[in-house]
């Protein structure tokens, strides 16, 4: 590859609107194990926020995308592959930046955030209890013969 060519991968690849319009990969091969990215991204965004039991699996798979970037970034940077290997790491880094703003722009719970949503579930429960204690539930027998 050519010094130009090897600048003009890089530049496209840093380029702040890189990621518009792109894809993430239906799968990428991250260290030998290849990984249904697409499929993985789109289960974890269903949710409104990353569950406590998928949060670490979110986060080590944020941090093998990122390692996995660096080494295609480096693998350009050095130049001894040609163009056309060249162009297509450069879209599958491309792709990786992609999944990696999908999965940043996931929240998790805060603990307050959880508190708040654990204490109107009780007093949801505690209300309804009231209601069938006091015989105003709809459907008992003691509500019915008011």
């Amino acid at each position: 590859m050519k010094e130009y060519e090897r600048k003009v991968l890089l530049e496209r690849i840093d380029r702040e609107a890189a990621t518009v319009g792109t894809r993430i990969p239906d799968e990428i091969e991250i260290q030998g194990e290849a990984i249904e990215l697409r499929s993985f991204v789109f289960e974890i965004k269903r949710r409104d926020s990353i569950p406590q039991g998928e949060r670490e699996r979110v986060e080590r798979a944020k941090r093998n995308l990122r390692r996995e970037r660096i080494e295609r970034v480096e693998r350009i940077e050095e130049g001894t592959i040609s163009y056309e290997a060249g162009e297509e790491l450069a879209a599958s880094i491309i792709g990786i930046d992609r999944a990696l703003e999908a999965l940043e722009g996931l929240r998790a719970p805060s603990p307050e955030a959880e508190a708040e949503r654990q204490a109107a579930a009780d007093r949801k429960r505690w209300m309804r209890f009231l209601k069938q204690a006091l015989g105003r539930d709809g459907g008992s027998a003691a509500g019915s013969r008011r």
